[in-house]
């Protein structure tokens, strides 16, 4: 019988988890108020719409409340989203998750009043997305940065130019190399496409390349590829809404940061709330009042304002001037599946940040963790292997994975391996597995 799961708020992040269910076949409602907006997403994908409001129990009757799996709240009022969440719980939804825009609420300390209305969980994507900013920042010389399992496996991106010296070899001559016992080769975007790697697969200048590593061997990487990362100390940050807010928060215990936004009194406000961050008024799309607050000397920018087409350009002009790390919020999906050819270091999307996050609710079977990528197909699903089945009876070359997967690491008590297609899984491992959306249900059908 296929999960019955509802989805509120057609947003950004409320079709980004749709299209991620459309693959796995699961029964999915979506409510929203917009019917412009739920026609062009049932013209697209294969589910059930409801306009109406989400936080009206007849609307939540209607869409089968009680039958729910997961109910996500998730449209752009946070109101909305925790009377939705309540309701739903009370109507007989096993689990339910809200969206909410206030940080106090995600203190630990206030977490417990939303477990006493019944929610299960809430997010913010402002926060989540300031935490993958951080880390894209302490590995500076990565435009991602993915961990398992407390950073014990790594995933990293980086672009390959021309004086790599992996270009024009084909992926099955490297493997002889001793380098690549810890180190794998997992993915390749090229020309927006992704490439899941078999041995006849070569490396092309401008390929946007995915290593796994163990923790030990994640600086390998910059050496194999002839990059040199340099220290991140001073930050300049534009923009001054939540994202800035909280990624200014996140970051100034650790660097210098100094934030410049356009609105005076939003800016009292910023550091009346902000401890070491220094702060400006001023119109941070002039170039050269960024230079004059010492942009040629910083080692990272942040363009976190509003304006996706402003955060680009003021990154490609902080590049031009020098800042080794450039990272730009985009509101548009359309923009992060050309993430990395357009010059800016990492292109981020906070929705989609967020609905990475929340997608490892949504898995059956022996899932552990779900972890997506930006503007990359495929995503990383962490399997449990809890039977003695042919996954722990024959090696992984013989278990005929799809060709659109590969198993890319195996955590197995204190053990990390990178394994090759003579490996063979044991009971208790933990798989690392890379799939594109094709994938999935065979994959569920092979781990469960």
């Amino acid at each position: 019988m296929a999960v019955n799961i509802v989805i509120a708020g057609a947003g950004d992040m409320g079709f980004h988890l749709a299209e991620q269910l459309y693959y796995e076949s699961k029964n999915i409602i979506l409510i929203d108020l917009d019917k412009d907006v739920l026609d062009n997403i049932g013209s697209r994908l294969d589910v059930l719409t409801i306009e109406g409001d989400s936080a009206s129990i007849d609307v939540l009757k209607k869409a089968n409340i009680h039958n729910a799996e997961l109910m996500l709240a998730v449209t752009t009022s946070e109101k909305t989203n925790i009377c939705t969440a309540v309701l739903a719980k009370q109507l007989g939804a096993k689990k339910v998750i809200a969206r909410v825009r206030n940080h106090d609420y995600l203190y630990p300390e206030n977490k417990v009043y939303f477990e006493n209305l019944g929610i299960d969980s809430i997010i913010s994507p402002s926060m989540l997305c300031s935490k993958e900013i951080s880390r894209l920042m302490k590995r500076s010389s990565f435009s991602d940065v993915i961990e398992f399992e407390d950073g014990r496996l790594s995933v990293v991106g980086i672009t390959l130019d021309r004086y790599s010296p992996l270009i024009n070899r084909k992926l099955s001559d490297t493997r002889t190399d001793p380098i690549f016992k810890e180190i794998r080769i997992i993915a390749i975007v090229r020309d927006q496409r992704t490439i899941i790697p078999r041995g006849d697969t070569f490396i092309r200048n401008n390929d946007h390349v995915f290593f796994i590593s163990n923790n030990k061997s994640v600086n390998t990487v910059k050496d194999l590829v002839h990059h040199k990362e340099k220290d991140i100390h001073d930050v300049m940050l534009i923009g001054g809404d939540d994202l800035a807010y909280s990624t200014a928060r996140e970051l100034e215990g650790d660097y210098g940061v100094t934030l410049i936004h356009n609105e005076k009194e939003r800016c009292k406000w910023l550091a009346e709330r902000l401890d070491n961050a220094l702060i400006i008024h001023g119109d941070y799309k002039n170039i050269n009042l960024l230079i004059e607050e010492g942009l040629e000397t910083m080692d990272g920018f942040l363009a976190l304002t509003d304006s996706s087409e402003t955060n680009i350009i003021t990154s490609l002009s902080a590049k031009n001037h020098g800042v080794y790390k450039t990272i730009a919020h985009v509101d548009t999906r359309e923009y992060i599946h050309i993430s990395h050819s357009i010059g800016v270091d990492s292109l981020i999307n906070k929705k989609l940040v967020a609905a990475n996050h929340v997608s490892r609710y949504l898995k059956k079977g022996q899932v552990e963790a779900v972890s997506g990528i930006q503007g990359v197909e495929a995503e990383f699903v962490q399997y449990a292997v809890t039977k003695n089945n042919k996954l722990t009876k024959k090696n992984l070359k013989a278990l005929h994975f799809p060709s659109t997967a590969v198993v890319a690491g195996v955590i197995r008590g204190e053990e990390v391996f990178i394994p090759d297609g003579q490996f063979q899984l044991q009971l208790y491992d933990k798989a690392i597995v890379l799939a594109l959306p094709e994938a999935k249900p065979v994959l569920e059908k092979l781990f469960n």
